[in-house]
């Protein structure tokens, strides 16, 4: 912008093509000195004004948006000097008057305060989580203990957040310093894991990790620590800029699109009074925050860190920062035996329905919260179908260490339904005196808790609190905005279509069409579309007839006249009975004679399997803990009395819900349920299908009723 010249330049539909799946930025990025004077900022109003430009989008870390900020505070005052030195004149001073800027956050560390996730966060999680796995294998096989550094100089979000994805034995934050005497601490925890048969000890370091009296904590001085006091083989790995390179996780690509679509609104709706503003995800939700609070707040955690008030540091860092440290203290730290005051009471945990990633590390939150508040955790092998054979073992905090990073689920889950158990699922309740139910799994799991509630007059064992958490690459259950799974499988989905694309780019002229799964929910198939930038996505929620198909083949046909040949159509399972896979491949194939030619690919189980991504690690690990602290309530209302439980808000489905965790009876949400088709009568999703169409290069009208109006940033109380 200094510069000026060619570095300022119209882009175009085809400039932005295929750059989705690229990282790091097509249009560059610098640290500008420059900037940093009055005369850089001279220079950079003189080349906006000369192409007439007035709104800014910038996107980019707290240091430049800082900036932007600034340039707009002097606009009027750079427009004058310009035109006392005779480089424009009086009527451009009043023709370009105003500057809007909006800002948008891209930076790594997740340090920008209002905001619960910047761009690029997620991906530089799946850098990390990618590294550690492989370590893991390394250091089970040598009994090796690692010391990991992570980016982050003033915060310790990547570290914290992967240290919680990972189950590490303990984590170093610029926020949170460890206390007096962690030394010694550390060496007794690590032993102690040592002589629980833990082959492996992982310590996780922000490089800006510092001590209580702000003295700096290297990963270095760590391993000697090690070494000197426990003699153990160990070794430092520093990730450096692994972080920020590859390709963008699919959570990224689809909170980068619809940020950038709140900007444009954002900037379309400025007017000279509206403060400089950030686009924002809360919860679900985007938001748009005034610039100027966010930056303040931001240097507030600084200036906090500096005069030692951690714990002021940590409640400026917002919500997800106090929750995520919460949780991973209660998950890493058992209490010995002797300090943990025992409730008598059992409670039970099930996995149901089809294997979702992220299910594992479920269980292992709940296990360790369960145990930490003093009840006595049972374990359910493979769903309803076990639970009446009464496969059912107790399950202790060591026997789940290592489960977060594992696919699948390793207590085993069936799609039976508990309806015609039922006798003997009350037995075995009775048996085992289970006291409440877990049940952690996809729309089976929901039926179930229907049924079993149901059965409640009939069967007084089942008067227990019992909650679900939503676990399903299908994302269908009633009640929540996300399921455990669908972030892993969306992700599966974007690889496969990004290698895909690459594969149509080389043959030219080439359409793919790709099947998803989900039922008939079509939050893959759209999710998936929007994230590796399809030409279509047909789903059953928006029905299709032949005249829809038509137009998409005539839209790939003017397509394949630009510079970009090659078309990319997702099709969900069961979004037609008749227009199947096979019917929409033959359909373009005939179509698209001369002018494309069609695979087809459907991508089947590989979309249940695999790792779990970083956000399923982590939401599993979080909405699972909520899950029993929640029983743990229930259970501590009705000490000592006895009390049944037959009320409705005993049985729940806990989700997220645009901006709030919250838990809903089953019984209110049967009449938001579609039971035919398995989905929710209402999904959220459903209302950014147009912006998948307008990127497609569709016309399509996006509503932009709900966009955000501005709010005020809220520091969160811990």
């Amino acid at each position: 912008m200094v510069d000026g010249g060619s570095n300022i330049a119209e882009a175009d539909w085809e400039s932005v093509s295929s750059i989705l799946q690229v990282g790091g930025t097509i249009i560059g990025s610098a640290r500008c000195q420059a900037f940093r004077t009055r005369e850089g900022r001279l220079k950079a109003a003189c080349n906006l004004l000369q192409r007439g430009i007035t709104n800014l989008c910038v996107i980019g870390g707290d240091g430049s948006l800082t900036g932007a900020n600034l340039f707009r505070k002097e606009w009027s005052g750079l427009l004058e000097e310009l035109a006392r030195n005779g480089q424009i004149d009086k009527e451009a001073v009043q023709k370009y008057a105003y500057l809007n800027v909006v800002g948008m956050v891209g930076s790594i560390d997740n340090d920008f305060c209002g905001t619960d996730m910047t761009i690029g966060t997620d991906s530089a999680l799946h850098r990390i989580i990618e590294v550690v796995d492989a370590i893991m294998t390394t250091a089970q096989s040598h009994q090796r203990t690692f010391v990991l550094e992570v980016m982050g100089r003033h915060c310790g979000y990547l570290a914290l957040v992967s240290a919680l994805a990972c189950g590490a034995d303990w984590v170093f934050l610029p926020e949170s310093p460890p206390e007096e005497g962690w030394e010694e601490q550390m060496c007794v925890k690590l032993s102690e894991n040592r002589a629980r048969k833990k082959r492996l000890n992982i310590i996780i370091v922000a490089e800006g990790a510092i001590d209580t009296q702000n003295k700096p904590i290297t990963s270095e001085k760590i391993k000697e620590l090690v070494v000197t006091q426990l003699g153990y083989d160990t070794r430092v790995t520093i990730l450096g800029h692994v972080q920020r390179g590859g390709t963008p996780s699919a959570f990224d690509r689809i909170l980068a699109s619809r940020m950038g679509v709140e900007a444009v609104i954002a900037l379309l709706e400025a007017t000279p009074d509206t403060p400089a503003c950030v686009v924002s995800l809360n919860g679900n939700h985007a938001v748009r925050l005034p610039l100027m609070e966010c930056v303040q707040m931001t240097q507030d955690v600084q200036k906090a860190m500096d005069e030692r008030r951690f714990q002021d540091a940590v409640r400026l860092r917002g919500r997800s920062f106090a929750g995520n440290l919460n949780t991973y203290k209660r998950l890493a730290i058992k209490l010995p035996d002797d300090q943990i005051p025992k409730t008598n009471c059992n409670v039970a945990v099930i996995n149901v329905g089809a294997p979702a990633a992220g299910m594992n590390a479920a269980v292992r939150s709940a296990v360790r919260v369960g145990i930490a508040d003093g009840h006595r955790m049972l374990a359910i092998y493979d769903g309803f179908d076990g639970f009446a054979k009464g496969q059912i073992k107790e399950i202790g905090w060591t026997d789940v260490g290592g489960w977060t990073g594992q696919g699948g689920s390793i207590l085993g889950t069936k799609r039976v339904l508990p309806g015609r158990y039922l006798d003997e699922i009350a037995t075995q309740m009775r048996t085992h005196s289970i006291n409440a139910l877990l049940i952690i799994g996809g729309f089976e799991a929901y039926l179930g808790l229907l049924e079993l509630s149901a059965a409640r007059e009939k069967h007084e064992e089942f008067c227990v609190p019992m909650v679900m958490v939503p676990a399903t690459v299908s994302n269908n259950v009633p009640g929540s905005d996300f399921s455990i799974g669908a972030d892993t499988a969306l992700n599966t989905i974007t690889d496969t279509c990004d290698r895909i694309k690459q594969s149509a780019s080389g043959t030219k002229r080439r359409v793919f069409i790709i099947e998803t799964m989900g039922g008939y929910c079509g939050y893959l198939a759209n999710m998936g579309g929007l994230a590796a930038g399809a030409d279509a996505a047909y789903i059953f929620e928006e029905p299709f007839d032949i005249r829809d198909l038509q137009s998409n083949v005539e839209h790939l046909t003017e397509k394949m006249k630009t510079t970009i040949q090659r078309g990319l159509v997702l099709r969900n399972e069961s979004c037609s009975e008749n227009y199947t896979t096979d019917f929409i491949y033959q359909l373009y194939s005939e179509e698209g004679k001369g002018v494309f030619d069609c695979r087809k690919n459907v991508l089947g189980h590989m979309q249940q399997g695999g790792a779990p991504s970083p956000f399923d690690r982590n939401f599993g690990t979080k909405i699972s803990a909520r899950a029993m602290e929640w029983i743990t309530a229930k259970l501590k209302e009705a000490r000592g009395r006895g009390k049944k439980f037959t009320t409705d808000d005993s049985v729940c489905v806990l989700g997220i819900s645009k901006r709030n965790v919250i838990f809903q009876p089953v019984a209110e949400l049967k009449k938001q349920t579609d039971f035919e088709h398995r989905i929710p009568k209402e999904q959220w999703w459903l209302k950014l299908r147009p912006l998948m169409k307008i990127l497609a290069k569709y016309k399509a009208s996006y509503d932009v009723s709900d966009s955000g109006q501005l709010e005020h940033v809220q520091p969160w109380s811990v």
